[in-house]
């Protein structure tokens, strides 16, 4: 991880779950990370941990609606501003309201086909942007799939956004290669994970959400660790797509 050290990660959905594990993990490396959520107080709170531990490197937290294109397009010329530059960037941020497909909400689809899609290819977009204006041929771009991505269990919706994660990582590495740049593209699709996500999904006080004793869940820092994996790697190798979950998940 040593190449990173000082160098920029932008990571979506920060502030909770696997974006917060994987927000210390790259500051615990050595990396500025610039965190955004709704939920900006508890990435200040993240902040003011890590900064109590003294680890080396540091949070740059900022508040983004990711449904919104002109938080994002005012996420980013901050980061232009402050730091030039984004080195990674992790497309963290995700959603579902569990609807089903003959009887759900078509506002609530909307609602996470921004976030889980159109988000990430915008982010995706800006951030390459600023890595090829600054010369920067050793990015690296992370999308947080899920093994929703690569099966049809449940959520038809949320798998369906999913599966366009995989196709766009696919889409995104032809499109890098055809550039001759060494940019990356990878992608992780977890299991079931310990996090605020099944209690919002189902709409649960999460003290009173019993899913991950049904389901034995991975915790969020599995994930982080698979982005140290990821960003370990010399330049000439590429991970295209980690699938990971629990060992005595079944499906």
């Amino acid at each position: 991880m040593e190449r990173w050290v000082g160098r920029v990660a932008l990571v979506t959905g920060a502030s909770v779950g696997i974006g917060a594990a994987i927000t210390r993990a790259l500051v615990r490396h050595g990396m500025i990370v610039v965190a955004c959520a709704r939920g900006v107080e508890k990435i200040q709170a993240i902040k003011c941990e890590l900064e109590a531990e003294s680890a080396p490197g540091k949070v740059h937290p900022i508040q983004c609606d990711l449904r919104k294109k002109d938080q994002i397009s005012a996420m980013f010329e901050e980061i232009k501003k402050e730091f030039k530059v984004v080195h990674v960037c992790i497309n963290n941020a995700g959603l579902t309201y569990g609807t089903k497909l003959v009887s759900g909400d078509p506002e609530e689809w909307q609602e996470a086909l921004h976030v889980n899609v159109m988000a990430l290819c915008i982010c995706t977009q800006n951030s390459i942007k600023l890595m090829l204006d600054n010369k920067v041929n050793d990015g690296q771009i992370i999308h947080l799939n899920s093994l929703s991505g690569h099966r049809v269990l449940g959520d038809g919706f949320y798998c369906a956004t999913k599966y366009m994660v995989t196709a766009l990582t696919e889409g995104l590495r032809t499109e890098l290669r055809a550039m001759k740049t060494n940019i990356r593209v990878s992608s992780i699709s977890p299991g079931v994970v310990k996090t605020e996500f099944a209690p919002r999904r189902l709409r649960e006080d999460p003290a009173e959400c019993l899913i991950y004793q049904k389901k034995l869940p991975l915790e969020a820092e599995d994930v982080a660790n698979q982005v140290i994996h990821i960003l370990q790697q010399p330049p000439h190798v590429q991970i295209h797509d980690i699938l990971l979950r629990h060992t005595e998940q079944k499906t």
